[in-house]
């Protein structure tokens, strides 16, 4: 076999050099914890790692907003706290006018700014710590099962004009510990007597830094702010990633700001966050509107792989349920004795779950009693078995009648939905649907719910569904309806699989990358491309967040060449793919009847499982990606987690035809070693190596062909 010449590869990873002469927040933990402080006129939050600063005088504004870690203050301009349309009218809550020059903010200057007499007014203000927005019960195994803690801050707000005196605004801030994160919502309460409506709350108004100035140039194409990463629980539209999928976060121009060097003044430096059509809600006497949860993280580098881990410490932090990741099969069911040889067979391997597949014998819908009793009783032959049961439901891309389908603004008619026709969730049928999965998990005891087509931001122009009152409001209506649904799972224990971005409001797992038609591809495809989607699908989201798709059986077209049945004339693809996706910490969809056919393939399966349990705290620990799968050379990545004994595994693989060695430039800073690693290969015979000012060990490896391997790292 030829063997290609020794090849130096230097893999590029920026290290933070600013933060090499400080403690870092990634690698070990802050000791400072949140505080809010009041001072005189001043009210200051601070965790070490961010600090947001308020001046309370004519009114209450937010005069300072610094990242701790690189000094960069993020403010230019003062703004209201918040901004709601009641009735048909805009009023700022908060704030303070008289700010000459908008470039800038000199210190001590607020003194000298005054109110606007139509805005809500400061009127008081509570600490308290954090409270659970979730109450989350774990199912399963998991690597955080702690929820976040810090201190909350809530600011109220009245009004001065005699048509709102009834209506109380809470400005609501959580600073936590540990992380350079803040989250804000707003909170409306209708004192009177008289409905009003909320046609549109704007929950966060900064006038921020610009990332760049442009003396020509549209705000669509200029650069936002990098130095802030925001994020809000209203997202949708199965992109499967948040930054397509938000709905909520708008780039302004400011045309107060008049030294700005764009001539036209499009400079894009204010940035608001509502969303577009929401909530347009009637709020009775009593009632309290809660707007979106808008988390703010600050960010310390431009380098995508240090910001991705930032990210994926806040969805550690603030969503823990999303760090479970039971290990589960995919079952294609014709009866309920397949579903007990599944469930036998998972105890045999190792496996935690079997997920009863869409196109199996499931109807989650029957909420007879003869349905119900007959998944009770299957429930509990898992249970038994220490096995999770869970199945598959379909929500929102069918069509289901006239009456309660999604109707078109234009037309009147049913149409105009994401999937074309799809179920209002506010029609008869869709809150029926609701109570129907409430009522089969609340009876059966059943563990996972794979919910397909979530709610994708329908908007419906009935004004008979008795779940929202028309256009205005049915958007809001449903999505807290979806939202709800959701929490109320995950507060009894049900683990969520949806596609879509639900995660801040309590499902679990999502797809890291999904197109149908490729699980049709050979087997040799199907491993390139899955660990390319496994490097693009780990950069923003952990490994736990994200699953996988193995077609034991024939799916979406595709020949012999595509599924592993028989699996054991398949055995060296099978055992690969489940290598690739458990190194990788990503749960893979095993769909078919089985997970082993032979003696062989059981004891294969048993082996993977074996090592990923063995190795499964490092596993879920977070990616470095050092070289996406191209068919032309190596290709791996690096978990991390300077916490653990076990500082990081790699995982390498060759696609090639031919046997390759290579030396790479090993980037090691995020496992926190200093000066010296330890590497071995499968665990054994570690050798030790010394690291450069980089943090980086030069470590040679050589790979047959088609071939892959892993390493431990301490």
């Amino acid at each position: 076999m030829k063997v290609l010449k020794l090849i130096f590869i230097k893999v590029v990873l920026l290290t933070p050099i600013c933060l090499m002469a400080q403690k870092d927040w990634l690698i070990q933990p802050i000791s400072k914890k949140a505080e809010i402080v009041v001072n005189n006129q001043y009210i200051n939050m601070d965790n070490g790692l961010v600090k947001r600063s308020f001046y309370m005088g004519a009114n209450l504004a937010c005069i300072d907003y610094t990242n701790l870690t690189t000094g960069q203050q993020l403010l230019r301009s003062i703004e209201p706290e918040a901004r709601v349309v009641i009735n048909g009218n805009p009023y700022n809550v908060g704030g303070l006018i008289g700010q000459s020059e908008k470039a800038y903010l000199i210190k001590g200057s607020e003194k000298g700014l005054t109110t606007d007499k139509d805005a809500f007014q400061f009127k008081a203000y509570k600490i308290q710590i954090i409270s659970d927005y979730i109450q989350w019960k774990p199912n399963s195994w998991l690597s955080n099962k702690k929820q976040p803690t810090g201190k909350s801050i809530r600011l109220l707000f009245i009004s001065n004009k005699p048509e709102l005196q009834n209506i109380l605004i809470s400005v609501m801030y959580n600073i936590y510990d540990g992380i350079p994160l803040i989250t804000k919502w707003i909170e409306i309460l209708n004192n009177g007597e008289q409905k009003v409506k909320i046609n549109r709350v704007v929950n966060e108004v900064l006038g921020l830094v610009e990332e760049e100035s442009a003396v020509v140039g549209k705000p669509e194409v200029m650069k936002k702010q990098h130095g802030i990463y925001v994020e809000t629980n209203y997202a949708f539209n199965n992109a499967m990633r948040y930054d397509i999928s938000d709905q909520t976060t708008h780039w302004k121009t400011d045309s107060s700001y008049t030294s700005q060097v764009n001539y036209n003044f499009e400079t894009p430096c204010l940035l608001e966050i509502y969303p577009e059509r929401a909530p347009g809600i009637e709020l009775a006497r009593g009632e309290t509107f809660k707007s979106v949860r808008t988390n703010e993280l600050l960010m310390d580098s431009y380098d995508r792989q240090r910001r991705g881990l930032m990210l994926r410490k806040m969805y550690r932090t603030i969503a823990p349920w999303t760090t479970q990741n039971p290990i589960f099969m995919h079952l294609v069911s014709k009866n309920d004795e397949e579903v007990k040889a599944a469930i036998d067979q998972c105890v045999a391997t190792g496996y935690e779950a079997v997920i009863l597949s869409f196109g199996s014998h499931l109807n989650m819908e029957d909420s007879s009693q003869q349905n119900i009793n007959k998944w009770k009783a299957l429930a509990a032959y898992a249970h038994q078995k220490n096995i999770l049961l869970g199945g598959y439901s379909l929500f929102s891309s069918r069509r289901i009648s006239d009456e309660d389908d999604v109707i078109d603004i234009k037309t009147g008619k049913p149409g105009g939905a994401f999937f074309g026709n799809a179920p209002c969730f506010g029609s008869k049928w869709g809150l029926a649907y609701r109570d129907k999965i409430k009522y089969f998990f609340k009876e059966t005891g059943f563990d996972i719910w794979e919910n397909d087509g979530p709610y994708p931001g329908d908007v419906c122009a009935s004004t008979v569904h008795p779940g929202h009152k028309g256009y205005d409001d049915s958007q809001w209506r449903q999505m807290e309806i979806q939202k709800e649904l959701y929490r109320w799972l995950n507060e009894r224990g049900v683990y969520i699989n949806a596609p879509d971005w639900y995660f801040l409001d309590g499902t679990h797992k999502i797809a890291v990358g999904y197109r149908e038609v490729n699980f049709s591809l050979s087997r040799a495809q199907q491993k390139i491309i899955n660990r390319q989607n496994i490097h693009d699908g780990t950069i923003e989201k952990t490994p736990s967040m994200g699953w996988g798709f193995v077609p034991l059986t024939k799916y979406q077209g595709g020949g012999e060449e595509a599924v592993l049945e028989p699996l054991k004339d398949h055995l060296e693809d099978y055992e690969q793919l489940m290598m690739q996706y458990y190194g990788a910490g990503v749960q893979a969809c095993y769909r078919g009847p089985r997970l082993y056919d032979t003696e062989q393939t059981k004891q294969t399966v048993q082996s993977v499982i074996s090592w990923y349990k063995k190795y499964r705290s490092i596993l879920n620990a977070d990616i470095i990606q050092l070289r996406r799968a191209d068919g032309r050379d190596w290709d791996g990545w690096l978990h991390v987690d300077p916490s653990l004994d076990q500082k990081g595994l790699m995982m390498l693989f060759n696609p090639t035809n031919e046997t390759i060695t290579r030396t790479i430039q090993l980037p090691l800073y995020y496992t926190g070693l200093q000066d010296k690693a330890r590497i071995a290969q499968k665990g054994k015979d570690a050798k030790g190596y010394t690291l450069n000012r980089a943090y980086e060990a030069e470590f040679s490896f050589t790979l047959a062909p088609g071939a892959y391997e892993w390493f431990t790292i301490e």
